[in-house]
């Protein structure tokens, strides 16, 4: 690709920090504006960044007419589990801001824009293991309804606006770098730091509830692999499927016992059980593999030894034995 200039719009969450910084690698820290609504932190402090709510229009306006960017990158959204907390901010946010960033991106002849969908655009009544691509979707969370509606808003703008939408169904998506943010498959990303700071969890769902799930490494691969995919190549423009690895809170458990063999687990379900129990176990991505190229670098293993690896400096705590 030719020279770019790229917007990240919720750079302070949990994908948003590590793709802004697999696109500084790609194209130089001068040439990507991080933004939310929130001062940055940490890592996201030493490149160029700016306070941004994508609900005003006027601003983001602004912003992408004064940068002349290339690229947008939109991740602000409220999450699941939060999302039913307070279901018409989520919708909101998650709506409005989508149809501002496809608007201005096309006033403003952006060439390409990305947007995360998710597994939570499924439902209960969605095939669970290996759901196909092109399936029933019956999602029952705002989240999920507003993530349906988002592909279908993609494709009707891309197929009547012209715009070069591309997007991804994210499974859970599991990082260590920053905390979790709300999500029904964090459980996955807190299950570590309580791991290894005080050698006990307790789970939110059951302990053989299967969902599937992605390194967040493989998140950032996935998603820089798909933009810089040729057009011809993107030949789904509502979102594709993609999965790194299916498993449930029991398995997660002894891999990290493999480590840290006094850890502890006990279970109190709440109100996110049921939401992963209408979602899918797992995905089939073949779509994904054949139009470009998508292939996971991790399972639960290398995951495991990674995650337990790299956290522990973060944490400042002594990192297990098992790895010394």
């Amino acid at each position: 690709m030719t020279h770019q200039k790229v917007l990240v719009i919720g750079a302070g969450g949990q994908l948003g920090s590590e793709l802004t910084q697999g696109l500084w690698r790609l194209y130089g820290k001068q040439n990507v504006v991080a933004t939310d609504v929130k001062p940055a932190e940490g890592v996201l402090a030493t490149g160029e960044f700016e306070i941004l709510d994508v609900l005003n229009s006027d601003q983001l306006q602004n912003l992408v007419s004064k940068n002349k960017f290339t690229q947008i990158y939109h991740l602000a959204a409220v999450l699941s589990a939060t999302g039913e907390k307070n279901p018409k901010l989520a919708w909101r946010l998650n709506m409005e801001g989508l149809i501002n960033v496809m608007d201005i991106a096309v006033d403003q002849k952006v060439s390409r824009v990305y947007w995360p969908s998710s597994i939570a655009a499924f439902g209960p009544t969605t095939p669970k293991i290996k759901t196909p691509q092109d399936t029933i979707m019956d999602p029952t969370t705002v989240y999920g309804i507003s993530k349906l509606a988002g592909e279908r808003w993609c494709e009707w703008y891309f197929k009547n606006k012209g715009l070069d939408v591309r997007s991804l169904r994210y499974p859970g998506l599991i990082g260590y770098k920053t905390k979790p943010g709300g999500g029904t498959t964090d459980y996955a990303v807190d299950i570590f730091f309580k791991a290894l700071t005080e050698k006990k969890f307790t789970c939110f769902l059951k302990p053989d509830t299967y969902l599937p799930m992605m390194y967040m490494d493989d998140a950032v691969k996935a998603t820089l692999q798909l933009m810089e995919a040729p057009a011809a190549n993107v030949k789904v423009r509502s979102s594709y499927n993609v999965t790194g690895m299916s498993f449930c809170p029991a398995e997660i458990v002894k891999e990290i016992q493999k480590f840290i063999p006094e850890f502890e687990i006990s279970y109190a379900p709440d109100f996110r059980q049921q939401i992963a129990d209408s979602w899918p176990k797992s995905i089939n991505d073949a779509p994904a593999r054949i139009d470009w190229g998508w292939e996971p670098a991790f399972d639960l293993d290398d995951m495991t030894a990674d995650i337990l690896k790299n956290l522990p400096s973060l944490l400042d705590v002594p990192a297990p034995a098992m790895l010394h």
